[in-house]
């Protein structure tokens, strides 16, 4: 073979070497981080990571799920809400239910990372109760009041009480709805939980905590009910009323907006197939998922909620 005909064939390998190159580095970069698994939408198994401010409903949409699905098993780790954002990079969270979705510049980064957009949307609308203990002489305030407490510039002299001092759902609610960007005042607390607010709250008679509705809500559940025994439910300045009235985070107040504390619960769905997360998801966006939401004392994102007016006579 002459020198011709080497340099032809070396012309025609490196063509065929470059295009083989490209092929595989577009392949790289359109082939999707997570690929379908062994589960389905009604069996497998995914592990989720769930605000715990929401862990009373969570456990309960959980159990009648599996209970209709025995061959599903859906393990919920409940967390601060910062955390169970950063589970969106782990690659065993296949779902995070949590206050908030996803900012377009996070949409970008996880489609960077992952080779696909995350879903989102909310399920239920939901609302922070503000609790006090039984031998409180106050049980009324306005927004400003609790702005006042919360930053130590109020007439007020009671102890705070939060589920945690940074990464919370309720503490970034607070700071950012509330606060407005001022921080909070050296004096407030932190309880280990939601349960712990209610514990301190219930033995400390100077204490003011706060907490998601859905743990002190639902009058059916018997520990709620303990819960509702230990602690009074605070009534906030009504926020759409032409008149001054207070009200309690009942779920005609949240969905008419008329309580002011009011925040909405998300998915935020890592599946780029149809699997056990989508599955659950559209079991919590379904008619028992949401009627579920309805029984815990949050408003149902996704089911219309009939709000009747009537006049009750003593």
């Amino acid at each position: 073979m002459g020198v011709a005909s080497y340099r032809s064939l070396g012309v025609r390998l490196g063509v065929v070497i470059m295009l083989m190159a490209v092929t595989l580095g577009c392949a790289d970069v359109k082939k999707p981080r997570y690929i379908p698994g062994d589960d389905t939408p009604r069996s497998g198994t995914i592990h989720v990571s769930a605000d715990e401010s929401f862990q009373p409903v969570i456990d309960s949409q959980v159990k009648v799920f599996m209970n209709q699905h025995p061959d599903a098993n859906i393990i919920v780790h409940y967390k601060p809400e910062a955390e169970c954002l950063k589970d969106l990079t782990d690659d065993s969270t296949r779902l995070v239910i949590v206050t908030r979705g996803l900012s377009d510049d996070e949409m970008l980064y996880y489609e960077d990372t992952l080779q696909f957009r995350p879903s989102f949307g909310v399920v239920a609308h939901d609302a922070i109760a503000v609790i006090v203990n039984n031998a409180s002489k106050d049980s009324l305030f306005s927004v400003a009041d609790v702005r006042g407490m919360l930053s130590g510039r109020s007439g007020y002299r009671y102890q705070q009480v939060m589920d945690g001092t940074i990464a919370t759902s309720t503490v970034r609610f607070m700071l950012d709805s509330v606060l407005r960007g001022f921080p909070f005042s050296s004096a407030v607390v932190a309880a280990r939980s939601s349960e712990g607010v209610i514990d301190y709250v219930s033995r400390h008679p100077d204490a003011v905590g706060y907490i998601g509705v859905n743990w002190i809500g639902d009058r059916k559940d018997p520990q709620q009910l303990s819960f509702q025994r230990k602690v009074r439910i605070a009534a906030l300045q009504c926020a759409n009323c032409e008149e001054e009235v207070y009200v309690k985070p009942y779920q005609a107040n949240i969905a008419l907006k008329r309580y002011p504390l009011r925040r909405d619960l998300y998915y935020i769905l890592k599946e780029n197939y149809s699997g056990l997360g989508r599955g659950f998801v559209n079991f919590m966006s379904g008619e028992k998922g949401q009627l579920i939401f309805k029984q815990a004392y949050l408003v149902p994102g996704r089911l219309a909620l009939q709000v009747r007016r009537a006049n009750i006579s003593e």
